[in-house]
């Protein structure tokens, strides 16, 4: 694969190594970016999330100026090795203007603005707001974690540059303080102005500990005694006592006592306990935070001392991850030893009640060893991810109306309430699964139970990217090992934030019988994919399926994905290539109906951009109509530039970063963008291409980010069946339509809701047509 050599050395922890992670040899690289991270869902066990793609690597620093990456790599190669049919060397290798890429940490902050928004918005239901709020603060405790830890890591190290947007490092993290501060202003001021009053005029009163009656206090002080006191443990910080390490995103008290007989003051740090419940009921529907019960009673705990004052605090620390691998004779040992360490990581952000005592957050300060600008005083309650309990309540008029997902049409049993045999129906035709809109397990769950239950399936192989604890994913995959198939598990357990449940299940899986494999060195897998062999008379034929979101039953209802499921020879036989691959030593970089990263699905994106250009050119149809969770990698992006230039129409459906500005005249007037968020995380990945009249439709795991281009194994799968290839570019229209629902970006990096037309009507919402759609199929079904 080609790429420029900033790239090349951003997917490799070693640049003094002489191979890549596929053993072929690698040109000297520069500094390079550090490991990937992973999208992480901060939300409820039963409610959405709306997470960002975060990337500890930081792209787009420690690699070269913009122009660096960008312009001069395109100028001498562009035409030759992606300039496809008829590209014009001239026009195509043509300089791009400086600044032609929006700042990715700029575009996280506005992704999360558009979630608060949707907290704003008086005509989402309460309880959704309630969760919106939730959803806001766990993505911005995520953003510190990794994004503004790692940059402030690369910063301490020297070995941070320019962004790809012309941005110093320091510019950055400035720009990071100022907005964060602002919008973590607007959301405690949605839930202290709006939110919490309207959720008292329903009965959900939210309160504090002077707003409670004497009955209640009574009540709470018998709980505080029998449930919350026995697991309090206040730390005293004196000469004898140091100050205690604060974990990140506990909430603490920091409390000033006096001793009455000497008159000195004290200062000592109590941690509201994580595992007790964040807000409890004083009486139906009234709640209270569990810090003020503990505020209430902290004589309790300091008895024969007075206390002057207490304050709520709470710090966010780099929670990444950086494990050699190398260098780890065991990837799992030391994965568990780095996971203990993760605790310790430096302090990114310290949010305080805005009442705090000067001196109380001086000391904080001081002994935390943090900035004045990394500190964000707050009205109280801090952490409002505690939101997501509330959120939570039975009240089903205060949220979206319920929907349950039904079985797709094409795997319905019709005639028998027995389960419909998905072989047999994979036998007629491609499946084609839009999740949540088409039920998750009754379709690829019921496929891996079929499969493991099956005494003709002979072996099954699977990536497991992400799962949940109860998973009967997992299960099936026992099941058949147990059976005696032959079960290949590849675990990714470096996916972030799920490192330890990963390890888990790999080692249940381990002790069933499977072969766990844990992929390639220096590259996640973060492909999606399913292979079923299957003995069929005198032959094997190969089930398969590849996705765009994890194999994980609960998020698979509330995540918007797609997925294919099919019997066709060619995908079968490349699946079973890419996990020989994956779990061997074989070299094949080619594969029939997939691509492949990090060998071929830049290269084969950019080729199919550029084609584009040609087909516009001879007067065929031509465009592009990408829909992905992130758009950031610059060689994409500047692919899309030069469609647009020569009049190529390009949308891009977003849902959270996108460092492409559109509407830039002479560079991308043709190029539109466009996000929705909603009810569902929107988490596909799709491209299409006119193609001169026969369009071509890819899908699959892969967003448009350097680590997913250059350090993660991804997959995209041709869609071959006309019908699905149309409908998926009625679902790409669907989402960039003017009568849409959904935000527009300008070439400023703006973001602007369209959520009436000139009228002041509703535009159509996007989840709420596929709903009613799915609804209306079924009801004519019966």
């Amino acid at each position: 694969m080609n790429r420029p050599p900033s790239a090349q050395a951003a997917d490799d922890p070693h640049p003094d190594r002489s191979l890549d992670p596929w053993g072929t040899p690698r040109p000297q690289p520069s500094v390079g970016s550090l490991t990937a991270h992973r999208p992480r869902t901060t939300a409820s066990p039963d409610g959405p999330g709306l997470e960002p793609d975060l990337d500890a690597g930081l792209d787009g620093y420690g690699t070269e100026p913009a122009a660096g990456r960008g312009d001069g790599y395109e100028r001498g190669q562009a035409a030759g090795e992606y300039g496809g049919e008829g590209a014009g060397a001239g026009e195509d290798t043509a300089e791009l203007p400086q600044g032609r890429f929006l700042d990715r940490e700029r575009s996280w902050l506005a992704f999360n603005e558009r979630v608060l928004e949707l907290a704003e918005d008086p005509a989402t239901p309460l309880l959704e707001r309630a969760n919106y709020l939730a959803i806001f603060a766990g993505n911005l405790d995520e953003f510190f974690m990794v994004r503004v830890a790692g940059l402030k890591r690369r910063i301490a190290t020297g070995v941070a540059t320019r962004s790809a947007s012309g941005l110093q490092p320091r510019e950055v993290l400035e720009l990071i303080w100022t907005r964060s501060r602002e919008l973590m202003a607007r959301h405690a001021a949605c839930y202290q102005q709006d939110v919490a009053p309207e959720l008292a005029e329903r009965g959900i009163h939210l309160i504090r500990w002077a707003e409670l009656s004497e009955k209640e206090q009574g009540r709470l002080f018998t709980l505080f005694r029998q449930q919350i006191f026995p697991v309090l443990t206040p730390l005293a910080v004196d000469p004898a006592h140091p100050f205690p390490y604060i974990s990140g995103l506990s909430l603490n008290l920091a409390v000033v006592v006096r001793n009455p007989v000497s008159g000195h003051q004290h200062f000592a740090r109590v941690k509201v306990p994580p595992l007790l419940s964040r807000f409890l009921e004083a009486s139906p529907q009234r709640y209270v935070p569990l810090e003020d019960v503990i505020a209430a009673h902290l004589e309790e705990l300091f008895p024969g001392m007075e206390v002057l004052a207490h304050h709520m605090f709470r710090v966010t620390r780099n929670e990444d991850l950086e494990v050699e691998e190398d260098d780890a004779e065991n990837l799992l040992q030391a994965l568990e030893k780095e996971l203990m360490r993760r605790r310790f990581g430096p302090p990114v952000r310290l949010e305080v009640e805005e009442t705090i005592d000067p001196y109380v957050l001086d000391l904080l300060v001081r002994e935390l060893k943090i900035t004045d600008a990394e500190v964000y005083p707050l009205p109280g309650p801090l952490d409002l991810t505690a939101l997501f309990r509330i959120a939570a309540l039975d009240r089903p008029e205060l949220k979206f109306p319920k929907f349950v997902a039904g079985t797709h049409r094409d795997l319905a049993e019709v005639e028998s309430a027995s389960a419909p045999d998905i072989f047999a129906a994979l036998r007629e035709r491609d499946v084609l699964l839009h999740h949540p809109y088409d039920s998750f397990s009754t379709s690829v769950q019921a496929f891996l139970e079929q499969a493991a239950a099956d005494p003709d399936v002979l072996a099954i192989k699977q990536t497991l990217y992400r799962t949940s604890g109860d998973s009967p994913i997992v299960d099936a995959l026992i099941d058949a090992a147990e059976s005696g198939k032959q079960v290949l598990v590849l675990v990714e357990i470096k996916a972030r934030f799920d490192e330890q449940a990963n390890i888990k299940w790999a080692r249940k899986l381990e002790e069933a019988g499977c072969h766990v494999v844990y992929g390639l060195v220096g590259l996640k897998t973060h492909c999606k994919l399913s292979l079923v062999v299957r003995q069929e008379g005198e032959t094997l034929r190969r089930y398969s399926h590849v996705g765009t979101g994890n194999y994980h039953p609960k998020t698979a209802r509330l995540y918007e994905d797609l997925g294919l499921l099919t019997a066709d020879p060619q995908v079968g036989a490349d699946l079973s290539d890419l996990f020989n691959r994956l779990s061997g030593y074989s070299r094949r970089e080619t594969y029939r109906r997939l691509l492949v990263a990090p060998r071929s699905l830049r290269d084969g994106l950019v080729a199919r951009i550029t084609k584009e250009t040609a087909h516009h050119r001879a007067g065929r149809p031509a465009y592009v109509r990408i829909k992905v969770n992130s758009m950031v990698d610059e060689t994409v992006i500047d692919a899309l530039y030069r469609a647009s230039m020569a009049g190529v129409p390009v949308d891009v459906w977003v849902r959270g970063i996108c460092a492409l500005r559109p509407g830039v005249a002479g560079l991308s007037e043709n190029i539109r963008v466009r996000s929705v968020l909603g009810r569902f995380l929107e988490h596909s990945r799709v491209f299409a291409f006119g193609n001169g009249g026969e369009p071509e439709v890819w899908l699959g795991s892969a967003d448009m980010m350097h680590r997913n281009l250059d350090r993660r194994i991804e997959a995209l799968v041709r869609v071959t069946d006309p019908g699905h290839r149309a409908s998926l570019g009625r679902l790409l229209e669907l989402g960039m339509s003017d009568t849409t629902e959904s935000w527009h970006l300008g070439g400023d990096g703006g973001w602007t809701r369209r959520a009436t037309d000139a009228d002041g009507q509703p535009l159509r919402n996007v989840q709420e047509m596929l709903i009613d759609a799915r609804r209306r199929r079924r009801g004519s079904a019966t």
